[in-house]
């Protein structure tokens, strides 16, 4: 799947446990009703947000994870997360869609 905006929100990398780590970040969806989604990078990808900043505009490659939590007291719940495994620039793409949304052919 894929996410195109622009960040919004960069957060630093956490080191959760000694062999896992993980990096939280925001796009704002340049849709006709924008949405704010985040996602998470993690392990050796936490190091791909480093050379973007909040504005850019990004085209990035997501997963959708799932899986279960049961409780101690039974209960289950599940969980989502939306996993970004590529990044890429998207200044001229976006501009050029957001050109050709409101043109008019005459």
């Amino acid at each position: 799947m894929n996410v195109k905006g622009r960040l919004h929100l960069k957060g630093e990398t956490q080191q959760i446990s000694q062999k896992f780590a993980k990096r939280d970040f925001v796009i704002e969806t340049e849709d006709k009703y924008p949405q704010l989604v985040s996602l998470q990078l993690t392990q050796d990808k936490c190091g791909l947000l480093d050379e973007y900043e909040v504005g850019d505009a990004v085209d990035v490659d997501i997963n959708i994870r799932g899986r279960e939590w049961a409780s101690p007291k039974g209960e289950v719940k599940y969980f989502n997360t939306l996993e970004a495994w590529r990044f890429n620039r998207a200044e001229q793409e976006m501009a050029h869609e957001s050109n050709h949304s409101d043109d008019v052919p005459f």
